[in-house]
């Protein structure tokens, strides 16, 4: 297993930003999640998010909500993403659960720890858990070994972000922007100015996400932060694809281009 200490150290030492590469699983077959997750981890993604599909989401924009959509409607469970970050997790990428709080209160905080962490993950990412109700969460992962990893956003104060980042384990993620996922033109011109608050309050990893769709973005983001979250982009590609095999070249594709980004 991978641990997000060893990914960022590596990316350290080759003088570059970590690439972190979102799918959620189910999507956009059970088995199709796994095979499309591997290939990015192939062309250069270092850390995977496998999302757990749910019905209510709070930060997602319509790519996600696609994506989510259409692995639902493949009767897509808890226990089939545990067994996509167990497939992923065989790829040697560090594999993280990304996931909205419910499902993990309603299958149970330490069970949820100790089965993720049996399938090899290594950590969690809740967009929506404060840091005023983690606690059982924080516990439960201690428990398991796994990493917590939560959000600060553009128009989080100073005092806040450094609440937030007390919570963290493996790294802290930026959003970029106020809003939903999804790539976009251009990076939120607030993402630089967030990880510099953000590192003055934390000696842990400083990630960010939503907006980054090419090589180029990546870079960008590259400059100032330790990782580049990207997640849209790829479902995008996914879902323009006319079949499975021509999504996976896609994936690999995207991946390689990020990945040279990364490294520039």
């Amino acid at each position: 297993m991978t641990t997000l200490h060893a990914v960022f150290d590596k990316a350290r030492a080759e003088d570059r930003a970590a690439l972190v590469g979102y799918l959620p699983a189910g999507f956009p077959t059970k088995d199709g999640a796994v095979a499309a997750a591997t290939a990015m981890v192939e062309a250069g993604c270092d850390v995977i998010e496998i999302g757990l599909p749910y019905s209510d989401p709070l930060m997602d924009g319509p790519t996600i909500q696609d994506a989510v959509h259409r692995s639902l409607t493949n009767g897509t469970r808890i226990a089939d993403v545990l067994r996509t970050v167990e497939g992923v997790a065989k790829s040697g990428a560090a594999t993280l659960v990304m996931t909205y709080w419910n499902p993990i209160d309603r299958y149970g905080a330490e069970r949820f720890a100790r089965d993720l962490a049996s399938a090899g993950g290594v950590g969690t990412i809740t967009p929506d858990l404060t840091p005023e109700e983690s606690e059982p969460w924080l516990a439960a992962s201690k428990e398991a070994g796994i990493d917590t990893v939560f959000l600060v956003a553009p128009s989080s104060p100073d005092e806040r972000i450094a609440r937030v980042a007390a919570c963290c384990t493996g790294f802290v993620y930026a959003a970029s922007l106020m809003g939903v996922t999804g790539a976009r033109e251009t990076v939120g011109s607030a993402a630089e100015g967030l990880v510099k608050r953000t590192k003055a309050n934390t000696p842990l990893p400083v990630c960010v996400g939503l907006g980054v769709g090419n090589g180029a973005q990546a870079a960008e983001v590259a400059a100032y932060a330790d990782g580049v979250i990207v997640g849209s982009a790829f479902i995008r590609r996914l879902l323009d694809a006319p079949d499975e095999k021509s999504g996976l070249v896609a994936v690999r594709e995207l991946a390689s281009e990020l990945a040279r980004g990364v490294r520039r």
